[in-house]
């Protein structure tokens, strides 16, 4: 995290510890907050579960707090780090950072050393040792594992309390992006942009929709997970799993050792202390895909990626629906240019949007829900039927005893892990959303088959997120990887950006959808791509190109030059590219 900078006049440094923090997203909203409240130079660090911030003497301790808790967490104690300009307290001083640094580097230096001296002397078979490999969790990060070190040779256990296959194929990408194939046909049938084509779309049996997203989780948890247990011959330990010193684990009272454990828990949606939430009843990102009833008005708390999808979702078949954020606008961590113009297709298409909002309180008022929100100074009541809560998401690490294995965890529940995935335990690793780590199913199989190589297969290799793309399943859909404008620019790079509207892209014009872009950052020296945003239809597929770009060092150069087929929406890279020095409404179809 920076470092605060100093100013001059009657501001002190201070720190407040927050619980309740998930996510970045749940940062940007605390940092939102407390500047709204008077605080300046914040920054905030959900995995440290705090903020530090620049407090001016006016400002009130209270005023902060409220802050807080109106952004739906819980404020702990405000410690100050000195008054500038005098003598800060040690903990908060550079030198006791620096120093804190180097003790951790050197002690994930020796970490290092002892487990590559221990994985090498893994091998398969090790008298003593009940298994090999012993992962807790049975989702796509502890599969991706097993199966690495099956086809090492090696002897695997999974535990797992729950279901098999974990969150994206039960209760997450699956089921989701099939209620939204559901819900885009539906809207599609009624709103269409062609002239001469008459349909039209009746109401949606949200029974038969939820039934045939059933089955589909079904038949993929058999085919992905299930199925493959026997091919591979590793064993599903089912219950649940406590460690009970550095190199064991029980399950229900017996107790498994294994030369090393891979800890792939994932994670679950986390819900912010909101003020008679909890009493009212809600909604979140597993519970909403299985209602068989299209709520009549819905509010969705949280406009991120989930909280876009699903309100997108219910809107589509439906419902009537308020998105509430305390971002100061929807899809936070995206370019603001994609913010505004999504906004613009969820408000045409009758959401209302309250960004900017602090949820003061949730209460029942006969068959309706209030939901009180400070928006611009003023509070706002908005009567809903339903509350859909997607706010983030908190690792699982409750009850697993961890901590007697010595396994550290940070303020919001995630394992600690350093570059290779290990723990503070050489012989413990973790993968996937229990890491806190960007919480997508590819990065997860990713980091279950890399901790796999480091723990038992000898290797050192690192994580690399080089060109990561991100998916939100909108209507359109964005799609992002690599950095932002303002990310590329806080880093101090030379920056170049070009800014690509449909309405330049042939295929946006065959399909008569032209609300969307195409943003690309470049280095300016060298021109090599650093980032990418699609908003458009199949932004999800068009943005493979952009992360090939970014992970090869590929220039925007490359990308002008490189063949793009005609009337498909992936000729927008080129298109963009070729913005940065020329004007395409002024060229001829494809030209170079």
């Amino acid at each position: 995290m920076a470092s605060i900078p100093k100013m001059l006049g009657n501001e002190q440094q201070a720190l407040i510890k927050i619980e309740g923090m998930s996510c970045t997203d749940c940062e940007h909203h605390i940092k939102t907050a407390l500047e709204g409240a008077g605080a300046m130079a914040v920054e905030a660090n959900w995995k440290r579960g705090e903020a530090r911030f620049t407090w001016a003497k006016e400002v009130s301790e209270e005023d902060l707090k409220g802050a807080v808790r109106a952004a739906g967490y819980q404020p702990k104690e405000i410690t100050l780090a000195g008054a500038l300009g005098t003598s800060p307290d040690p903990t908060g001083s550079a030198q006791a950072h620096e120093a804190q640094a180097q003790a951790q580097a050197q002690a994930q230096a020796q970490a290092q050393a002892q487990a590559q001296a221990q994985a090498q002397a893994k091998v398969p078979g090790v008298p003593g040792f009940d298994y090999d490999l012993v992962i807790v969790g049975a989702g796509s990060a502890a599969f991706a594992g097993a199966i690495k070190a099956k086809e090492a040779g090696y002897s695997v256990a999974l535990i797992e309390r729950g279901i098999i296959g974990g969150t994206c194929v039960n209760i997450g990408c699956v089921p989701s992006k099939a209620l939204l194939r559901a819900g885009e046909a539906h809207w599609q049938a009624g709103h269409h942009s062609l002239d001469g084509v008459s349909t039209t779309a009746g109401a949606m049996d949200l029974g038969a929709v939820i039934a045939q997203k059933d089955d589909l989780v079904t038949h993929l948890r058999k085919a992905k997970y299930t199925d493959l247990i026997a091919d591979y011959g590793f064993e599903v330990i089912h219950g649940n799993a406590q460690f009970t010193g550095p190199g064991k684990v029980e399950v229900d009272g017996n107790a498994i050792s294994a030369q090393a454990f891979i800890v792939a828990t994932g994670a679950s949606p986390a819900i912010p202390p909101i003020p008679g939430l909890e009493t009212t009843g809600y909604l979140t990102s597993t519970t909403a895909l299985d209602l068989t009833e299209i709520p009549g008005r819905l509010a969705v708390i949280g406009a991120n990626a989930i909280g876009l999808e699903l309100g997108q979702f219910f809107q589509h078949a439906g419902s009537e629906i308020t998105f509430i954020d305390v971002a100061p606008r929807i899809a936070p961590f995206e370019e603001p240019e994609v913010s505004d113009i999504l906004a613009g297709i969820l408000t045409s298409q009758g959401a209302v949007i309250y960004a900017g909002a602090q949820v003061l309180g949730v209460k029942r008022d006969g068959d309706h829900i209030d939901i009180t929100t400070a928006v611009s100074g003023k509070q706002v009541v908005v009567a809903v039927d339903q509350v859909l809560v997607a706010t983030g998401r908190r690792p699982n690490t409750a009850g697993l005893g961890l901590e007697t294995a010595g396994v550290a965890i940070d303020s919001h529940g995630a394992v600690v892990v350093d570059s290779h995935l290990r723990t503070a335990n050489p012989a413990i690793f973790a993968a996937g959303d229990v890491t806190g780590a960007p919480q997508f199913v590819y990065v997860s199989a990713y980091e279950g088959a890399l901790a796999v190589d480091n723990a038992i297969l000898g290797a050192t290799r690192d994580v690399d997120f080089s060109g990561l793309p991100r998916v939100t399943f909108t209507l359109p859909q964005i799609a992002s990887a690599g950095v932002t404008e303002a990310q590329a620019r806080e880093s101090g790079a030379e920056v170049a950006v070009s800014v690509l509207p449909l309405s330049a892209v042939p295929r946006a014009l065959v399909n008569h959808e032209t609300a969307g872009l195409v943003k690309l950052v470049a280095d300016g020296p060298s021109r090599r791509l650093l980032g990418a945003t699609v908003l458009s239809d199949a932004a999800g597929e068009v943005i493979q190109s952009a992360v090939l770009a970014i992970r090869h060092g590929i220039t925007v150069d490359d990308l002008a030059s490189t063949f793009h087929p005609y009337l498909t929406m992936v000729e927008s890279i080129k298109l963009a590219a070729q913005t940065f020095d020329r004007d395409v409404s002024k060229l001829s179809c494809c030209a170079a």
